[in-house]
């Protein structure tokens, strides 16, 4: 057992934060306040939270500046680049809550707000990745209204179930009054987690799977093409091996950022070091900060929108390559 910081007890229960040790207390008004020490790893989730709310919310202005961007795919980005900046501000809301506002209400709504946040952050990959999979496996009637609506069904479902399991700690699903079944993410219950945590390997899972066919489906392509050719050619080839290659970074980021986390909260028992949970916890946060550079910037039509954002003009001479959802 690593020794109790400098800190308050009551600091045990702010939203997403770790006890500050196996023993921490959860009654939260149960002393006075007291200065706080400041825990480093609480800055780095703050400076984190800051950087990821920075770098979403100009993916929502570009979206929504943009009327040129109201496709589906652009339309999944700002649901993606919207659940990261929920997510950048509460990390950011709950830095400023830990140390100048303790209350049980103010620590059950911010973990519920960051729970929900993420859970559409999460949502919103899957959801991207199915219009991945739809833009190649239909590509000829990719633009339909059918199309339109099945986006439209999994927006409703991404925010809806996110926000249901963002209200569950609020309604009562936490462990404010109960240590016994408290998780390695205070206040949330083991049995909420470990919830959380099968909706994430699930997820994976379906990621994992749709991602082998979206490759399945463009090798295939490449081969019509060789035969069409009677021969491969160079480019068909770079092409190919990049947008496999891009697939398995985009998974592999995803995965890495994630996984840790989500076997940590399943397996760690709260008496363990705060450190394993922080150690954990700051990778994930990672993932809303690579998902606008792997989603968003790297998109032309997006690029496109952004010189015209903040130069105020577009010059010709800035070539720009339309890209279809497929395009990875």
């Amino acid at each position: 057992m690593e020794p109790e910081p400098a800190l308050n007890d009551s600091l045990a229960a702010v939203p997403w934060m770790p006890a500050r040790g196996g023993n921490a207390s959860l009654e939260l008004a149960s002393r006075p306040p007291a200065p706080a020490a400041i825990n480093p790893w609480d800055v780095m989730l703050c400076v984190s939270g800051t950087a990821i709310a920075c770098e979403n919310a100009i993916v929502v202005a570009i979206i929504c500046y943009s009327p040129t961007l109201r496709t589906p795919m652009f339309v999944l980005v700002g649901s993606l680049a919207t659940a990261d900046l929920l997510a950048g501000l509460g990390l950011i809301l709950n830095f400023v809550f830990q140390y100048v506002i303790r209350s049980e209400t103010v620590s059950l709504l911010t973990v519920g707000f960051l729970v929900a946040s993420f859970a559409a952050s999460v949502s919103s990959l899957l959801a991207i990745t199915v219009d991945r999979y739809l833009s190649l496996y239909n590509a000829l009637t990719y633009y339909s209204e059918r199309t339109v609506l099945c986006i439209h069904t999994m927006l409703v479902g991404t925010w809806g179930v996110s926000l249901c399991l963002g209200l569950l700690p609020v309604l009562g699903w936490n462990c404010l009054h109960d240590r016994s079944v408290c998780s390695v993410v205070r206040p949330l219950t083991k049995s909420n987690v470990t919830l959380l945590s099968a909706s994430f390997f699930l997820i994976f899972i379906i990621m994992l799977h749709l991602y082998i066919e979206i490759c399945k489906i463009v090798c295939r392509h490449a081969h019509q093409i060789a035969l069409q050719q009677h021969f491969l050619t160079a480019s068909h080839y770079v092409a190919t091996k990049k947008g496999v290659s891009t697939l398995a970074i985009i998974l592999g980021t995803f995965g890495a950022s994630w996984l840790p986390f989500a076997i940590y909260c399943v397996v760690g028992d709260p008496d363990y070091p705060s450190v394993y949970t922080y150690a954990t916890l700051l990778p994930a946060t990672y993932n809303s900060m690579i998902n606008p550079i792997i989603y968003a910037y790297r998109n032309q039509e997006i690029q496109r929108s952004m010189w015209v954002l903040f130069c105020g003009c577009f010059q010709s001479k800035v070539s720009f390559r339309s890209r279809s959802p497929s395009d990875v």
